[in-house]
């Protein structure tokens, strides 16, 4: 998981955050106000910035995770269409995530991803939403479940910040979720709406952050 002597100079790693918080606080003052058709482009600037700064860390596996993300919000975020494969390369997101915490040492817990997979299909079954789309949804979600608390037996800055990052990560798919099935106009509504990218940036940052060696976390 090495890239030899590639360093993220400190110049760059101080203009990520700011510019990262730039579109952050953009976005979610248009969201706020009733204007959140207008942050489509915004908010995947935010995460293509996410995916150029990985390039610049030591870990080739968070890049191709984040250029799968890049797809994903393709067609989930600027085309809004193409549900089954912005969901499907979200699974994939989460395959490479789990590589990567085999690589360090984490469990496979494997049984936790069956228990949670499984767990996630017999409720989406018992809310009668059962169809292809939702239960590739549960299934993905159940694999971003099991990551992040497999990620959270690992020591280290990286690790932290890696599970911290998908943390917010799940925070964001449960307002996602709420998003699709609380009646639109309630108050619930609205503050899903605005949650799932006031988490979804912040991990992607993170987990893109992750990808620098521990002294460059310092």
């Amino acid at each position: 998981m090495r890239r030899g002597n590639r360093r993220a100079s400190p110049s760059l790693r101080a203009t990520f955050l700011p510019v990262e918080g730039v579109i952050y606080a953009c976005f979610l003052l248009l969201d706020l106000t009733g204007h959140g058709d207008q942050t489509v482009p915004i908010k995947y600037a935010g995460i293509v910035l996410c995916l150029g700064f990985s390039l610049l860390g030591e870990d080739r596996l968070v890049p191709l995770a984040l250029a799968l993300t890049a797809g994903a919000d393709w067609f989930l975020l600027v085309r809004n269409d193409c549900y089954p494969l912005g969901i499907g390369l979200f699974l994939c997101v989460q395959t490479v995530y789990f590589v990567r915490l085999r690589a360090a040492g984490a469990d496979g817990g494997y049984f936790l991803r069956a228990a949670l997979a499984l767990g996630g299909g017999m409720a989406v079954y018992a809310l009668h939403m059962a169809s292809p789309v939702n239960l590739l949804a549960a299934l993905y979600f159940s694999q971003l479940l099991a990551n992040t608390l497999l990620a959270w037996r690992l020591r280290g800055g990286r690790w932290r910040t890696f599970a911290l990052g998908l943390t917010l990560f799940v925070g964001c798919d449960v307002c996602v979720g709420l998003f699709n099935v609380l009646p639109a106009g309630s108050r619930l509504y609205q503050a899903a709406s605005v949650g799932m990218w006031l988490f979804y940036l912040p991990s992607q940052v993170l987990i893109a952050l992750s990808a620098l060696a521990e002294k460059e976390e310092a």
